[in-house]
C-alpha cells in the first residue's frame, strides 16, 4: 500500500548539531532542506562542547604537525589520507564559521596585533584550539541555529525521532539500492510521518547514552548508527568508546564536563591526599591523550578504593580562571564548589563514539544518496582514540565536503511520488511501559560494568549474552506495541550495544580506548574493525 509523503524536500538532514546545521546552511542557498531535531533544535552534544575547534592559525604551527599529533593520538589506526584531508581543510571551514558570526576569543599578540587566543589540549604539540571561553559549542550552535531558523529554504521539525530509512527495494525499484526518505515519529502528534527526499543525511551524533555514566545529553542514543546498520550499511571501530577523564563527581550534576582545556592551562590531577599521579603513568602527565588519562584515573580509584580523583587549578590566579573558564566556575559555584580555591572531584564518563557508519571523504555511505557526517560516522580521523577538539572540526569539514557532493549529484538522483504506508494496524497501546524502563537501566549498567574502560573477554561475552536476550525482548515489544520516544531510543541503543561488543570481541589486542586484560599488548599490522550486515537485514 502506497501513499503521498507528509513532507518533501531536496535534502533531509536527521540531526541539528554542528554537522547537520552547517550542511543545511551550505545547501539551502539552492535547495530545499528539512532538518529533523529530536528535541529543541539547539539540544545536542554540540551545545555542550566546552573546549573548542582545532585548526592551524598560528604561524609557528603547521598542518603537518596537526596531522602527526592526530596520528599519534589515534594509536596507529587513523587513516593518514583522511587526517590530512581534514587538517588541510580546517582553516577555511573554521573561517566559514567566523563569517557566519561565530565569535572566538581574541588577544593581543606579541607583535601588538590582535589575533585569536589559542589554547592547548591533550595530544596537541602546539596551541591550536580556537575557543569561545569555555562554551565554544554553545557559541557555534546558537549562531548556526539563528541562521537556520531565519533561512527561507530550511524547515526545522522539532520533537521528531527518526524511525527508519526508506529504501528503493521496498518499492521494488530496479538498480542499486538507494535511499528515498525516512519515517519519523512526531511526538506532538503521536504519529509516524514520512518525508520523501532524494538525499538523506545522518547527522545524529554518537551513542554514549548506552553507558550509565555519560557527559552526553539524553538524545545521544546511537539512532543514526542503528538505522544505517538496519538499512545495510557497514560500521567500523565501535569498540573505541572515549571516556572523558574529568566529569564532575557530584550528585546534582552527574553529566557536567570539566573541559580538557583546564589541564591545557595547567590544572593537575591529584589523589585524595593531594599528590599528583599522572607523571607516574606518562611523561606528558596531564596532557597525555584521553585514553591514558582516563585509565590512570580509573586505576587510582580502584587501587585506593576511592570514589573519585581531583582536578586542581587553584594555583593559577583567580582572575585568569574566571577569564578563561567563566561558565565552569559559575556552575561549580551553584554547587558550593570554588574552582579558584579548591580541587574539584572528578570521575571518567562515556563521552565520544569514535567509530560509526563507514563513509568516504564526501560523507557517502554504502547506500546511494545516503550520507553520514559528524560523530555518527567513521571517517578514519580518530583511529583508536580521538584527539581533543578534532570532533567539531570533523563536523565542519564533512559538512562542507558532503554539501559539495550532494549539490553536484542531486540533479541525478531519481524522484518518487509515493512511499510505502507505515502500517500500525497490528499494534496496540502498551500498559507495560515499565518494561522499557527496566530494560533501559539494565542495558546501561551492564555496558558500564562489562564494556567499560578496562575489559576482559569473559565480561564481553557476558554482556553479549544479556544484550541478545534484551534484543529479543525489545524486538517483540516493538512488533506488538505502538512506538514511543523511549522505545525508539532503547531499540537503537541495544542494537549499537550489540555492535560495540562484537567489535570489542573481534579486537584481540589493547590499543587506544580499547583495553583488555586478556590481550594487553598491541598487534602488529592491526587495522579497523569492520562489521557488515547480513544480506537478510537489507530489507
Amino acid at each position: 500500500m502506497m501513499h503521498s509523503p507528509h513532507y518533501r524536500c531536496d535534502v533531509l538532514i536527521i540531526g541539528s548539531g554542528a554537522a547537520g546545521l552547517s550542511l543545511a546552511l551550505r545547501l539551502a542557498e539552492k535547495h530545499q532542506v528539512i532538518v529533523l531535531s529530536k528535541g529543541p533544535v539547539d539540544e545536542g552534544s554540540t551545545l555542550y562542547a566546552q573546549g573548542g575547534i582545532a585548526a592551524v592559525f598560528d604561524e609557528t604551527d603547521s598542518i603537518e604537525s596537526h596531522i602527526e599529533d592526530t596520528l599519534i593520538a589515534g594509536a596507529g589506526l587513523c587513516d593518514r589520507e583522511t587526517v590530512s584531508f581534514i587538517a588541510s581543510n580546517a582553516r577555511h571551514c573554521v573561517q566559514w564559521l567566523i563569517d557566519k558570526g561565530v565569535l572566538f576569543d581574541k588577544e593581543i599578540q606579541p607583535n601588538g596585533v590582535e589575533g585569536y587566543h589559542l589554547t592547548r589540549e591533550g595530544g596537541h604539540s602546539h596551541r591550536r584550539i580556537l575557543h569561545s571561553a569555555d562554551a565554544t559549542g554553545r557559541e557555534v550552535e546558537t549562531t548556526l541555529v539563528s541562521q537556520a531558523l531565519n533561512h527561507p529554504h530550511i524547515r526545522i521539525l522539532e520533537r521528531t525521532n527518526a524511525v527508519d530509512l526508506i529504501l528503493s527495494d521496498k518499492l521494488g525499484l530496479p538498480g542499486p539500492r538507494r535511499v528515498l526518505g525516512a519515517y519519523f515519529w512526531n511526538r506532538d502528534r503521536e504519529k509516524v510521518e514520512s518525508c520523501c527526499a532524494p538525499s538523506v543525511v545522518l547527522a545524529t551524533g554518537g551513542a554514549a547514552k548506552v553507558y550509565q555514566y555519560t557527559t552526553n545529553p539524553d538524545i545521544a542514543s546511537g539512532d543514526g548508527i542503528a538505522m544505517a546498520w538496519r538499512a545495510g550499511c557497514r560500521i567500523a571501530n565501535l569498540e573505541f568508546n572515549q571516556f572523558h577523564p574529568t566529569c564532575l563527581f557530584h550528585p546534582l550534576a552527574r553529566n557536567f564536563l570539566l573541559t580538557e582545556a583546564l589541564r591545557g592551562e595547567g590544572a593537575h590531577l591529584k589523589r585524595p591526599d593531594g599528590t599528583r599521579f599522572m607523571p607516574d603513568f606518562d611523561e606528558r602527565a596531564e596532557l597525555a591523550p584521553r585514553d591514558i588519562v582516563a585509565r590512570a584515573i580509573d586505576h587510582e580509584m580502584k587501587r585506593l578504593g576511592a570514589d573519585c580523583m581531583y582536578l586542581d587549578i587553584s594555583h593559577q590566579p583567580a582572575a585568569f580562571i574566571h577569564a578563561h573558564f567563566p561558565m565552569i566556575a559559575e556552575k561549580l559555584e551553584t554547587l558550593g564548589l570554588d574552582l579558584t580555591q579548591q580541587p574539584i572531584p572528578v570521575v571518567p564518563a562515556a563521552h565520544y563514539t569514535c567509530g560509526g557508519v563507514i563513509v568516504d571523504q564526501r560523507g557517502r555511505t554504502d547506500i546511494d544518496g545516503l550520507y553520514a557526517i559528524g560523530e555518527v560516522s567513521y571517517t578514519g580521523l580518530h583511529g583508536a582514540n580521538r584527539m581533543a577538539s578534532n570532533s567539531l572540526l570533523e563536523c565542519l569539514v564533512y559538512g562542507w565536503s558532503a554539501a559539495e557532493d550532494i549539490a553536484q549529484r542531486l540533479p541525478h538522483f531519481p524522484l518518487v511520488e509515493r512511499l510505502p504506508v507505515w502500517d500500525e494496524s497490528q499494534v496496540d497501546d502498551s500498559d507495560e511501559r515499565v518494561v522499557i524502563q527496566h530494560n533501559w537501566h539494565e542495558l546501561r549498567l551492564l555496558m558500564w560494568d562489562y564494556v567499560g574502560i578496562v575489559r576482559t573477554t569473559k565480561r564481553l561475552m557476558r554482556a553479549q549474552r544479556r544484550i541478545n536476550m534484551l534484543q529479543q525482548e525489545i524486538d517483540e515489544y516493538y512488533a506488538h506495541f505502538r512506538i514511543s520516544n523511549n522505545l525508539l531510543e532503547l531499540r537503537n541503543l541495544v542494537q549499537v550495544a550489540e555492535l560495540m561488543v562484537r567489535c570489542a570481541l573481534a579486537r584481540k589486542e589493547s590499543r587506544g580506548l580499547h583495553f583488555t586484560l586478556d590481550y594487553p599488548e598491541q598487534q602488529a599490522g592491526a587495522g579497523p574493525t569492520i562489521l557488515t550486515p547480513a544480506h537478510d537485514m537489507k530489507r
